[in-house]
Formats: C-alpha cells, structure tokens, sequence
C-alpha cells in the first residue's frame, strides 16, 4: 500500500488521471494505467477502470485507499552517464540501467532524452514531467553537443553536407554540424551538434559516410554543461538557474507546490501630515575651520 499524509493536489482544469499520478511522483504515465486496471485507483470513493478518465479539480484521488502526495516544486540534476548503463527503468536483458546507479538521496527522477547502453556524458535528470516534456520538445530548440570518436578519416566536404540533413533506409535525419577537432592515426575526434536526436543518430549519420563511432560523450545540452562531473557524479542545478533558463517563468506550469506559510510583516505607518518648511536661514555658508591644521615646521 502506497502510503501518505498529504492530499492530492487541486489543479485548476481537468486532467487525464495518469498523467496526475505520475507527476505525483509514484510512477510512470504507463505504470499508472496498469494500476487503474488492476482497480488500484478511486476518484472521490468511485474506483476507476478506465485511463480515460479526467480528474476535476478538487477532487480526492487515491492509490490503494492513500491519497497522491503533495507535489515537489520542479528540480533539474546534472549526471554524467557512465558507459555500460542503459537509460530505462528495466532491461529485459538485464543490464544495468541508470536508476541502478543513482544515489539513493534523490527523490523519484525522470530523465530527459537518453543516451543508449556504449554512450556516455551529460543527461539530464528531473522530479517534474513539465520539466521533461518542455525540454525534449524539439521546439526548444535547445543544442545538443558531443564529442565523438571515430575510426576512419571523415572528408571535411563529407561532414559539411551533414548540414543539409540525410536520409538513410527511408528515415530522414536533420541537420547535423560535424566538424574535425583532430586526426590521430586511424582514428578522429569530431564535434557534432544537433537539435533532435533520433535513437542511435549521431552512429547512424557518421557509419552513413563511411566512419564508425567508438566513443560517444554528450557534452551539453542546450545551456546545461558535463563540465567535470565525473563518471556517476550526479549535480543539482539551481532553483534560479532553472527558473532563468525556461525564460523566467515556474518551471513546472501547471503543477501544484507545497505552499510555504508566508511570515507576517509589521504593519506600515501611515503617513502624517507634510511638515511645512522653515523660513530661509540667514546665515550664509559655513567657513572651512582652519583651527585644528598644523604649520609647516
């Protein structure tokens, strides 16, 4: 039974009940439809059967009988994703994955985009689905930099082209800027920036004119830097930070904080009378007092 002393937040227009128990932070958008099926899930006492189901405002929603948690003002971590760990929750397969390597201090995170099992560099962790949503949005905008690896010597004319975007077995890539940062024997290490990233895109793009990646390290994503985090270190970004960089606005729109009791202010004086000025003094300036200077010897 999923416990809590808190009550479901109250939004301001209706939505789907999935998606308000995932930004609950108790599990995934899917994870929530299957507990609807299974009956796990009440709307104000009436038991759900339908993921379809919108949630007014207001109203009481519970979880095997314990109402949803109170809902934690967004926060955004920096990680470097080591080589060796997938980007899921599970892996048929059974290797590890990047919730198997983050320390148990952080809440329930989401990540934001992925980096697949041999890639390694920066990727981004959040506690708010807002968050997730807004970054992945291709709309954003937002860079995305490597530093790559390659076996092969790539053609400066073949990696200018990558600009104009390619299509390999029907699929279409975007514009991607691959530039040669240096040759050292058989292999090159390149600096490639895209937009979006399709599954395995920088592999695919590069193997597509003639180099094979070896090494893959996401630097950057949009103004959010590696930096020297080290292999599974795991950095918060600021509060300010966050706020500056989704253009000033509350990171997580739409989702509900706990509220903070404000503390009183004392009250304000009221304004008296304006006093009514002085007749004009008579006496002239004041002379420099030359009484306390010393002589020259």
């Amino acid at each position: 039974m999923i416990s809590s002393k808190t009550a479901a937040p109250k939004t301001d227009a209706p939505e789907r009940i999935a998606k308000v128990i995932a930004r609950a932070g108790l599990c995934s958008r899917r994870e929530a439809e299957r507990w609807i099926a299974a009956g796990r899930v009440s709307i104000d006492g009436v038991r759900l059967d339908s993921p379809a189901t919108t949630v007014p405002p207001g109203a009481a929603v519970t979880v095997d009988g314990a109402p949803l948690p109170a809902l934690e003002p967004a926060r955004l971590w920096r990680y470097h994703k080591p080589k060796g760990v997938i980007t899921t929750a599970r892996d048929p397969q059974g290797r590890p994955t990047v919730f198997d390597k983050l320390p148990d201090s952080l809440p329930r995170v989401l990540t934001i985009g992925r980096l697949d099992f041999n890639s390694e560099g920066l990727l981004l962790l959040t506690n708010d689905g807002a968050v997730k949503r807004r970054l992945e949005l291709p709309a954003t905008g937002w860079t995305r930099r490597y530093r790559v690896r390659v076996h092969g010597r790539p053609e400066a004319d073949q990696l200018r082209a990558l600009a104009r975007g390619v299509r390999i077995d029907g699929i279409n890539y975007g514009p991607m800027e691959a530039t040669l940062e240096r040759q050292s024997g058989a292999n090159a290490w390149l600096d490639v920036a895209l937009k979006e990233g399709k599954n395995r895109e920088v592999r695919r793009v590069l193997e597509h004119i003639g180099v094979t990646v070896n090494r893959l390290i996401r630097v950057a994503y949009g103004p959010f830097q590696l930096g020297h985090l080290a292999p599974g270190e795991v950095r918060e970004v600021t509060g300010k930070v966050l706020r500056e960089q989704l253009g000033g606005g509350k990171p997580n729109t739409g989702t509900a904080r706990r509220s903070t009791p404000k503390k009183s202010s004392p009250p304000k004086r009221s304004p008296g009378p304006p006093s009514r000025p002085g007749p004009p003094s008579r006496r002239g300036p004041k002379k420099k007092s030359h009484a306390h200077r010393r002589r020259p010897a």
